[in-house]
């Protein structure tokens, strides 16, 4: 078995010390407004602290690091190509939607993007899991809709980096003279998620890497022999996506998932729950259903707790534990099929040093 790939995450949407009603984004459904209060402690997400967080990522040793895509962040294309010439190394998982950009403008950008950075850049595609917000971009479609166009867009994405004159007629788009002049030299490696059937398809038939949720192993292990089973033979890689608390030792580590959620209030979690429940997104429903909501559900399975989903949405899972204990909780996920680990935590600065000097740098063993 080769060695696990570790990424990290660059929280275009602020940071801070806990998580709190706007953490990681606060207008998800019809009935949000205005953005949610961020708490005192709340770093924005300025050029200067996204430059130290990837400088520190590229130095640890992280293949990478993804970029949210949303309404609640920074946008991840400029982002990450502000920080192309702060690193050396580090690639750039770069999450969009494709509904919201035009499929030969979307492989010209890639195409530009592996210039500049020598060949460091990672598609995270994302179809969306808010109709509200998919409408604030001015997208009517609705969630079975938007994985059908996104079908037809990787296709035509994937014609245009051949570097081939094409057309193409299609449901959702027409081109006539497709050309990119200078196609990427290196393809990109397109990443996607998703637990509903639509999902499953479309990544069967497009991805990469398949991406999921931190959900339990044996949940986990159900979801890649569905994925490699509807890919019917075609080669995937399998990514996960975690926070993680590693500490010294397990009740220190167990301390401070404590006190990330302990300025939380019954009522804050019970309307981001309700809010939360209105997105399409089966995977998010997947990740309510672990706690339900309710303080005392929160440890799912070994050293995986779900506080944070109570209040974020998306990742909701983090690995709680020592760093002998977390390793070998990546370990069993490792067995389960995931190849690759894209990382988190609160503030970001700081855990992607508590992770990689106590687990990927083996302080654990």
């Amino acid at each position: 078995m080769s060695e696990p790939v570790y990424h990290w995450f660059l929280p275009t949407g602020g940071d801070d010390h806990a998580v709190g009603a706007g953490s990681h984004g606060g207008i998800i459904g019809a009935q949000d407004t205005a953005p949610l209060p961020r708490s005192a402690t709340h770093r924005e997400p300025t050029l200067d602290y996204l430059t130290q967080i990837a400088r520190a990522a590229d130095q640890l040793g992280y293949a990478g690091v993804l970029t949210p895509t949303g309404a609640h962040c920074e946008d991840a294309w400029l982002t990450t190509a502000a920080l192309i010439a702060a690193t050396r190394r580090l690639r750039y998982l770069v999450a969009f939607r494709p509904g919201l950009i035009a499929p030969v403008l979307a492989a010209q950008m890639a195409a530009t993007f592996q210039r500049l950075s020598g060949g460091r850049l990672l598609l995270n595609v994302v179809i969306g899991s808010s109709a509200a917000e998919q409408r604030g971009y001015g997208d009517p479609f609705d969630h079975d809709a938007r994985y059908e166009r996104a079908a037809e867009f990787l296709d035509v994405v994937r014609k245009a980096w051949t570097g081939e004159q094409f057309d193409h007629r299609g449901a959702h788009y027409d081109i006539e003279g497709g050309l990119l002049r200078e196609p990427p030299a290196r393809i990109p490696t397109v990443y996607l998620g998703g637990s509903s059937p639509a999902a499953v398809r479309l990544a069967a038939q497009h991805a990469d890497v398949y991406l999921t949720w931190g959900e339990p192993v044996e949940l986990v292990a159900e979801k890649v022999a569905k994925v490699r089973a509807e890919a019917d033979g075609r080669e995937l890689r399998f990514g996960i996506r975690l926070h993680v608390i590693t500490r010294d030792t397990a009740d220190r580590a167990w301390d401070d998932a404590e006190r990330l959620i302990a300025g939380l209030d019954d009522d804050t979690i019970r309307q981001r729950q309700a809010s939360l429940r209105q997105l399409e997104s089966v995977g998010q429903r997947r990740m309510l259903d672990l706690h339900g909501g309710d303080r005392d559900r929160l440890v799912v399975a070994p050293n995986l707790w779900a506080g944070i989903g109570l209040v974020r949405g998306g990742a909701g899972t983090a690995l709680v534990g020592s760093h002998a204990e977390v390793a070998a909780r990546i370990a069993e996920y490792r067995a389960a099929g995931i190849d690759e680990f894209i990382l988190s935590g609160y503030p970001h600065l700081e855990e992607a040093y508590a992770f990689a000097e106590g687990v990927m740098q083996g302080r654990h063993e």
